[in-house]
C-alpha cells in the first residue's frame, strides 16, 4: 500500500507544468504552457522575464479570451471581412516567419561583410567629396543674372542664394549644401561639381529637374572611408535585405504563376 501510495504521488508530481491551466474561461482553459509562450514572445521583443509580467500576460490572455468568445457568440468571426482580415493577418505572420527562419538557416557572415565593405572602398578610391553651394532658381535668364552679379561683386554667393534661392533647406543658409560626394545628387548636377575646382563656381547655370542652379565648390578633399567596424551593422542589414529579396525572386521563378 505504501508504494502504490508513493507510486500514486509521483504520479502526480510527474505531470507535466505544461499541461497545468492557469485559468479557465467559460469552460476554456488557459494553460501554462500557453502563458510561456506569450511571455517567450514578449522577451524576444525586450521584455524582461518577471512575476509582474507573467500576471500580466496571464490577464491578457484571460482578457482575449474572454473578447473572442464574445465575438464568436455573436457570429463576428463568420463575417466575410473579418475572415478576410484574419486570412491576412495569417499570412502576414507566415511571411514574417519564413524569411526569419531562412536568414537563420543563410545569416550573413563576416565574410561576406568584409568583400562588401573591400568592394565599396575599392569603388570610392580616388573619388573626393565637395563642400558645396548653390542657388536654384526657375528661369535660366534669372541663373544668368546671379552669374553676372557675383562675378562684378555686385553681390556675393551668400547674399544671392539667401535672397533668390527657392531651395528652402540651403538658401536661408547662403546656399550651403555641407560635405558629400557628387553622386549625392542628380545627373546633371553632379557633373558640373566634378568639372569645378576648389573656389569656383559654374560660368553658366546648370539644369536640372528642379530647375537652374548655381553652383561653387568651395572645397574638396579625397573620400573618407569609414573603418568597417563603423559600417559592419549597416552592412549587415543591407546583405540581410538582398537576401530576403534575392530569396523572394527565387520562390517567384520557381512558382507555377498563370
Amino acid at each position: 500500500m505504501k508504494r502504490l501510495a508513493l507510486f500514486a504521488a509521483t504520479c502526480v508530481i510527474a505531470i507535466p507544468v505544461y499541461a497545468q491551466n492557469v485559468a479557465t474561461v467559460n469552460g476554456k482553459a488557459i494553460t501554462q504552457k500557453q502563458v510561456d509562450d506569450f511571455v517567450t514572445l514578449l522577451i524576444g521583443q525586450g521584455a524582461q522575464d518577471s512575476p509582474q509580467l507573467r500576471e500580466q500576460v496571464k490577464q491578457e490572455m484571460v482578457g482575449r479570451l474572454v473578447a473572442v468568445q464574445a465575438a464568436e457568440k455573436a457570429g463576428i468571426d463568420k463575417q466575410s471581412a473579418v475572415k478576410q482580415e484574419v486570412e491576412l493577418a495569417r499570412q502576414g505572420i507566415l511571411v514574417r516567419a519564413l524569411m526569419a527562419d531562412y536568414l537563420k538557416k543563410n545569416p550573413v557572415t563576416d565574410a561576406e561583410i568584409q568583400a562588401e565593405y573591400n568592394e565599396i572602398k575599392k569603388a570610392q578610391e580616388g573619388r573626393n567629396e565637395y563642400k558645396l553651394r548653390h542657388i536654384l532658381v526657375k528661369e535660366e535668364q534669372a541663373a544668368k543674372d546671379i552669374i553676372a552679379a557675383i562675378k562684378s561683386k555686385k553681390t556675393t554667393f551668400d547674399a544671392a542664394a539667401k535672397k533668390d534661392s527657392i531651395d528652402p533647406g540651403s538658401g536661408e543658409k547662403g546656399g550651403d549644401l555641407g560635405w558629400g560626394p557628387a553622386s549625392n545628387y542628380v545627373p546633371e548636377f553632379a557633373q558640373a561639381v566634378e568639372k569645378l575646382k576648389k573656389g569656383e563656381m559654374t560660368s553658366a547655370p546648370v539644369q536640372t529637374q528642379f530647375g537652374w542652379h548655381v553652383i561653387e565648390v568651395e572645397d574638396s578633399r579625397p573620400v573618407s572611408i569609414p573603418d568597417l567596424k563603423d559600417v559592419k551593422p549597416q552592412l549587415e542589414e543591407m546583405l540581410r535585405q538582398e537576401k530576403l529579396v534575392k530569396f523572394q525572386q527565387d520562390m517567384m521563378k520557381s512558382a507555377d504563376v498563370k
